[in-house]
This record gives structure tokens, C-alpha cells and sequence, in this order.
């Protein structure tokens, strides 16, 4: 019984499944798990302007989401995640071109470790 006023709620609300506003977002989750997925892709192929955009346009799209009638909790929610897998792709890429060294040293045989 609980269950069913819950459906009925979320179903009705202003942001519920038979408005745009619940399925935009939903389908914005996409970009997300996308940026997610090239998380295992060399750093050198990602772009500064693309994984830019998605952070800036996150941070700003999550700031909106916060004052915007009706509440929409998806859209907070996708638009964050993009701002922070953004973040993350752009330090991922700075880490590569800016911090890493071009010749790290050598690691040390493990016969010259056992020796010392």
C-alpha cells in the first residue's frame, strides 16, 4: 500500500516520468557514462575543450537545478556528475602533458635489489 502512494507520488510529480523534465536528464545520464567509460582511455586522446565544456556547463546547469520550480533531483544530479568527470578528465590530461616526467628513472632489476 505504501508503495503504490510512493509510485502514484513520483508518477505525478512535476518533474515525474510523464514530463520532459524527467526524461531529458534521463537521457543526459548517457553523456555521463560515456565521459565515464573513457576513463580507461589514454589520457593524450582526451580533448581540453570538450571535457572542459562538460565541467563548466555542469557546475552551471547544477547551480540552475537548485532554483528552478519544479524541483528536479535527476537533473542535479546528471549535471554534477558531468561537472566532476569533467574535472577529473581535465586533471587527467594536465597530470599527462604538464607533471609527468619525460624519462622517468629506471626501476632497478630485481637481481641488483637483492644484491644490495
Amino acid at each position: 500500500m505504501m508503495a503504490n502512494s510512493k509510485l502514484k507520488a513520483l508518477w505525478n510529480h512535476p518533474a515525474g516520468p510523464k514530463t520532459i523534465h524527467f526524461w531529458a536528464p534521463t537521457f543526459k545520464w548517457g553523456l555521463s557514462m560515456a565521459n565515464i567509460s573513457d576513463f580507461s582511455k589514454p589520457p593524450e586522446t582526451l580533448s581540453y575543450p570538450q571535457q572542459m565544456v562538460f565541467a563548466v556547463s555542469g557546475f552551471i546547469w547544477s547551480r540552475y537545478c537548485t532554483v528552478i520550480t519544479p524541483r528536479n533531483l535527476n537533473l542535479l544530479g546528471v549535471n554534477f556528475t558531468m561537472a566532476c568527470t569533467g574535472l577529473y578528465q581535465v586533471a587527467r590530461k594536465l597530470r599527462h602533458d604538464y607533471f609527468l616526467q619525460e624519462n622517468p628513472p629506471a626501476a632497478p632489476a630485481s637481481a641488483d635489489v637483492l644484491e644490495n
